[in-house]
Order: C-alpha cells, then structure tokens, then sequence
C-alpha cells in the first residue's frame, strides 16, 4: 500500500459522492449557522431596569432611596422616581409589579379633602409642642431668615375665594405669570400680592416690622403673613419670601396689562447680559460663561459688528435678558454688578485682528439666574448683605 493509501480516512468517500456525508459528520456542529441574536428594544431596557428595582425591593424588604449616599441605591432609587413620573411607564410595567412600587398615592380632589385627611393631625398643635412661651428668652441677633416653618392655616377659608379668583383672571388673560427675578425683587412683594413657589401659590396676607430683641443689635426686617393655595400659612420674613422665589425660579401673578410708567419716569439705558458665540475652545467650552454690560441706545445696535470688537471677544453674541431702567444710571448698576462677580472674571488673553491682545473685562463665569438674582437685589437695596460664592455658585449673606 502506498503512503497516499495510508493517509486516507477509511470513512472517506470517494469522489464524487454526494456532500451530505460531510454534513452528516459535523458532529461538533462546524458548519451550523449562527443564530442572530434577537434585538433589544426600549421595552426591553425598560422591564431589565425595572426588574433590578424588584430585585432590591426583595433583597432589602423596602423601596430604593433617590437620596442616599449609596451611589448604586441611589441610582436605581431615581430610576424609580423617573418610572413614577410618566403615565406610560407604569401602564407597561403593572405586569411585573410584584411589591406594588407602582401604585401612586390617591391625589386629593379638593383643599377640605386634603386638610380632612390630616388623620394624625400632623398639621396641629393640640399638645402644645410648638409653644415655647414658657421657655427663657435667649437674645441673638435676629431670627434665622432661611428657617420656615409652615403650619395649619385656621383661617384659610376666608382667603381661599381669593385663590379661586386669581386662578379665573390667569385663565382670562386679565392676569399674567411672570418670573420673579423680572418683577423688582424685594418690594414688589407687598400686601395683596400673588405668587408662586415651588408650583404653590401664595398670597402675602400681612407685611409687618417686628420689634427687635432687647439689648440686640439689629435692622427691623417687615415679616409676611404668607398664605399658602394648600391651606398652610407662614410668617418669615419679606426677604426669605424674596430668597426663597429668587433661588427657585418662582413666579409672581402680576396684571395682564402693560407696566405702568408715570409720565415722571426716565429711562437711563438697558443693562444686557449676553452670550459668546464663538467657535475659540477657551470660550466654547466654557459653561456659564456671560457678558454684563450697559448701553444707553439699543442693545442690537450696540451689539452689531461684534465679531469685530475685542469687547464680545471677536465674534458674534447672543442676547441673553435685558433689564430697561429708569430714575437710576444703569451705568452705576453696571459696576456694581461688575464688582458682585468680580471673583468670577474670565480670565485669558486674546489676540485681535490687529495684532495687539487683550483682557476682556466684562465677562463672568456664574449662572445666568445667579444675575437675574443679583439685578434684583442690588433694585431692592439687599445687596450689601449678600457676597458671591463661586463654589456653591450661588449669592450667600455676609456673615
């Protein structure tokens, strides 16, 4: 036998023969096509993502926190929140919701529903735990602005008509909402007035000076009657108020109409803040990054040919807010402005057409609201007790 007839397989066939032998022999599957994975659709990542939930849930015999320090917790505790929020969500999920982590609290339908519903009274005070008029007076400084406390509103039904007629000129169009920071700050919140924070309406009942504590050095600082839509009241003071709907970009209800100037009035010139629209990356990639400046004609037509003035740092703008002032030089608030966010001035050096480089100097690296919040309380005259901090990115009381 030669070496060829030595090296043949005896199971080989011989030529010609038909290839399903080689088939049949693919006892290792070789020649077996791949089976195409199946596609993951959004519904897919929506049950996997929500099956994680269930998992903690039964693992840990509660719900996920979206607060905790516990990054993986958290996490899935905010994916929980999200799925809470939207409608479709729930309806897709309800098949897979063995804990009930879907199922929402009843809403209620009406103030007296809400209020009746009070079953452990969490909104009185029967056994007196907030009365501390036997306690000793301790002096300090004054009160602590940003401490709220909101209790249960006795006399809410003689305002809650009010309520019901603001709401009916809101739908009429006799009255508007206009964000707070627009309106002037500090004073125009007064007696009368509507606002809303944190999507609650509330009507400031009663402006009052309280008397400062004995021996205690302080300024007299006016304190609201706040009445809240939902049947709560308060009394911080005017400035928390102002604080608390700067801060949260709340609302004020104002007439539909336009504002009312007196014939005394004289407008002074626009403060504008602006943004850069240049493709330069040490300006592009900046977040936050803004120019506050003054004009006494038009922004536009102090902004045209930008791209070509070192002032908006060659190239064009965009125009952010811009704030008409009268009976005060809008320059003055320019600088003053300047001075607030002087910590956050943009700091680099260009070169312009010509040759020659520049600082520019109008520039400022803070949020746009933190302005809107400055402007406001620099109107109101509050600005001497606040400093800018740029860690916290947000307008802090001297201390």
């Amino acid at each position: 036998m030669s070496r060829a007839d030595s090296n043949k397989r005896i199971d080989e066939p011989e030529p010609g023969t038909d290839m399903q032998w080689l088939i049949d022999s693919d006892v290792d599957g070789l020649l077996d096509a791949a089976v195409k994975p199946k596609k993951v659709t959004s519904s897919d990542r929506l049950e996997r993502a929500f099956l994680e939930i269930v998992e903690f849930r039964r693992i840990h015999d509660r719900n996920p926190s979206s607060t905790t320090q516990e990054i993986a917790e958290r996490k899935l505790g905010a994916r929980l929140d999200g799925i809470l929020a939207a409608e479709e969500k729930i309806a897709a999920l309800k098949h897979l919701d063995e804990f009930g982590l879907l199922e929402l609290a009843d809403i209620p339908a009406s103030i007296d529903e809400l209020l009746g519903s009070d079953y452990l009274d969490l909104l009185g005070d029967d056994l007196g735990l907030l009365d501390t008029s036997d306690l000793p007076a301790r002096a300090r400084r004054v009160a602590p602005d940003r401490v709220e406390t909101r209790l249960k509103s006795e006399g809410f039904g003689e305002y809650e008509h009010l309520f019901v007629q603001k709401h009916d000129e809101l739908r009429a169009g006799t009255s508007k909402l206009v964000r707070f920071a627009e309106t002037g700050g500090q004073q125009s919140i007064q007696e009368g007035k509507f606002f809303v924070l944190s999507g609650v309406m509330l009507f400031v009942a009663e402006i009052t000076d309280p008397e400062p504590a004995p021996g205690v050095r302080t300024r007299y600082k006016p304190r609201t009657l706040t009445i809240f839509e939902n049947g709560t009241e308060s009394r911080m003071f005017r400035r928390s108020l102002a604080g608390q709907l700067l801060e949260q970009d709340g609302l004020a209800v104002v007439h539909a109409g336009p504002a009312e100037i007196f014939p005394d009035d004289e407008a002074t010139g626009y403060i504008y803040v602006l943004r850069s629209l240049s493709e330069d990356p040490q300006i592009a990639n900046r977040q936050d990054l803004y120019k506050i400046g003054f004009t006494r004609s038009s922004v536009e037509k102090r902004i045209a040919g930008a791209e070509k003035d070192a002032t908006y740092l060659m190239a064009p703008v965009e125009i952010v807010s811009t704030y008409r002032t009268y009976n005060l030089r809008a320059s003055a608030l320019e600088d003053l402005l300047h001075r607030v966010f002087a910590k956050v001035r943009l700091d680099i050096n260009q070169v312009a057409g010509n040759g020659r480089s520049y600082d520019p100097s109008e520039w400022f690296v803070v949020p746009v609201n933190i302005i809107d919040q400055a402007i406001s309380l620099i109107m109101s005259g509050d600005i001497i007790d606040y400093v800018y901090d740029a860690q916290l990115t947000k307008l802090v009381e001297r201390a």
